[in-house]
């Protein structure tokens, strides 16, 4: 059985009222830079996941106060992160924090040149405040969620917590490992509406993720608006696993997606998966099958047995459409066509489709995403492949994956007997399923990306993702069941170095994370390999 479920909003949350300040002690009334060192016990610069690239601890802690200022530099972009940072410090300490660019000390939040790259940053905490510093708005924003774990955990709380609110003394500067820190969310077998979608990037925003990839299509759900193919949505997001209600996003709705998720500073990379696992298609349209003839829809869970009819002209014109539709509504570079399980599609129509679709994604300016199966065909200049084998995929597999890589894919990895966070932890887990084995919180951490795939050169890996398939999983909760504690490692693994990779040292840091989810109201697995607190 689950643990009960608390739920925490994901808009931005309203100052509470003046009148539970009293909550506070006296000494919080002093202005910022004038608080004394307090006694208390402060959280370690070195205990946030994911770890920091380095770290120089020292000097007196900086308290929070009622006199604090969120101080941004005159610019939107960092405007934006203040006032984020506002929204979530202010219900749990019921201060103003009011976000402005003037005066001294407090938070700053900075954005100036410096060695930090697209998402890296510097944070200096002393008595006088917290320095943020960062080239981009992303760094900052990474910035601001390694503040939130120095805090305590009741800093995310939504009613007004005691404190004292305290960050311990010294510099971190970081920058992550790799740019593609991936979360994928499968809203095709279980659909997910816009807020559940929001909630779980809030969730893996708190780990530095940058990349939210949505499983859009299969066979069991079409879920985006398409215009020039109205019924895909209409009549294939009818349904789901099981039998459900099923549902799809308006045009409107994924906008919505992709604006949360940019204020998240994540990229949202949608997957249109074929030319199998296609059966709601082929099931609204029956000009897309072969012998003209539309399957009925699709409520189980096997794979493997539907495929778009290769040789016919108008598979090329639905897929020419249904691209140009969803790339109009991605800002992002990506744009994801799958290609896995094709087992219905015959080798050489399966290379013959990935030659003809691969040019209409750069047509619409967006770079190839598939998965590994990619290689069978030959994967475009610059596309990425996402390689989600196991330890026993065979070797001939493992060695195509590679060779596309030494000619110059580059490679996401997702394991899935390492990273699909569907898969049960034990036997004994009540979601999930188990076709990649048992993946347990230290098998998902205990890995290097850079040396994971035998042939592939270091350089050729983008990063990680960490998908997240629901065929068992229909609520929020089971989501956050399934990916807490696995998502923080996944999230290490693709930020820090790799000598900060430690399993003793960071199954201590994974435990201490816990009344933060608690307070939080995210439900996780108590797994016996991590020493949680007691209680």
């Amino acid at each position: 059985m689950l643990p009960h479920r608390r739920h925490h909003r994901t808009t931005p949350r309203l100052p509470r009222l003046l009148g539970s300040l009293l909550l506070v002690t006296a000494a919080c009334a002093m202005t910022a830079g004038a608080a004394p060192a307090p006694k208390t016990a402060t959280t370690s610069l070195d205990q946030v996941i994911p770890a920091p690239a380095a770290v120089d601890p020292g000097g007196d802690p900086y308290r929070i106060t009622r006199g604090t200022h969120i101080r941004v530099d005159d610019s939107r972009e960092a405007r934006r992160v203040g006032d984020y940072l506002a929204d979530v410090l202010r219900p749990s300490t019921g201060y103003r924090l009011p976000v402005t660019s003037h005066g001294q000390g407090g938070i700053r939040l900075r954005l100036a040149p410096g060695p930090y790259g697209d998402e890296g940053y510097r944070l200096d905490s002393g008595r006088s405040g917290v320095t943020i510093t960062a080239r981009k708005a992303a760094g900052l924003f990474h910035g601001v969620q390694t503040l939130r774990q120095l805090l305590p955990a009741a800093v995310e709380k939504d009613s007004v917590q005691p404190g004292p609110w305290l960050v311990a003394g010294g510099t971190i500067k970081d920058t992550p490992r790799y740019g593609w820190r991936g979360a994928m969310l499968d809203v095709s077998r279980h659909f997910f509406t816009v807020d559940e979608v929001k909630e779980y990037i809030d969730r893996i925003a708190l780990y530095k993720y940058n990349k939210l990839h949505l499983h859009l299509s299969d066979d069991q759900g079409w879920r985006i608006a398409i215009d020039s193919w109205p019924r895909l949505a209409t009549y294939g997001g009818s349904t789901e696993v099981g039998g459900g209600p099923g549902g799809y996003y308006t045009k409107a709705d994924y906008k919505e997606i992709v604006r949360y998720a940019s204020s998240r500073h994540l990229e949202v990379v949608p997957e249109i998966d074929m030319p199998g696992h296609t059966n709601a298609a082929l099931a609204s349209y029956a000009e897309l099958n072969c012998d003209g003839v539309a399957p009925p829809l699709y409520t189980g869970t096997k794979v493997g047995f539907s495929s778009l009819c290769v040789d016919k002209e108008i598979t090329y014109d639905f897929v020419d459409d249904v691209v140009r539709e969803v790339a109009a509504l991605t800002p992002g570079r990506y744009l994801h066509i799958g290609g896995d399980e094709a087992y219905a599609t015959p080798h050489e129509d399966f290379a013959a489709f990935m030659d003809r679709v691969q040019p209409v994604v750069a047509k619409y300016g967006k770079t190839v995403v598939g998965w590994h199966q990619l290689t069978s065909a030959t994967p475009a200049e610059g596309a990425l492949v996402q390689y989600w084998g196991l330890d026993r995929t065979s070797d001939a597999e493992k060695a195509r994956v590679a060779k596309a890589a030494q000619n110059g894919a580059g490679l996401i990895l997702s394991p899935a007997d390492r990273t699909y966070l569907d898969m049960k932890y034990t036997k004994d887990t009540p979601l999930g399923l188990s076709w990649a084995g048992y993946v347990e919180v230290q098998r998902s951490y205990d890995w290097d990306p850079a040396a994971y795939l035998p042939g592939a050169p270091a350089s050729a890996i983008r990063g990680v993702e960490a998908p997240m398939w629901t065929e068992t999983l229909d609520k929020p909760e089971q989501l956050e069941y399934m990916a807490f504690p696995r998502l923080p490692g996944v999230a290490e693994l693709g930020w820090s170095p790799a000598a900060t990779h430690d399993w003793d040292g960071y199954k201590v840091r994974l435990a201490a994370q816990a009344p933060r989810w608690e307070a939080l109201g995210i439900d996780y697995y108590r797994s016996p390999q991590v020493p949680w607190p007691a209680g």
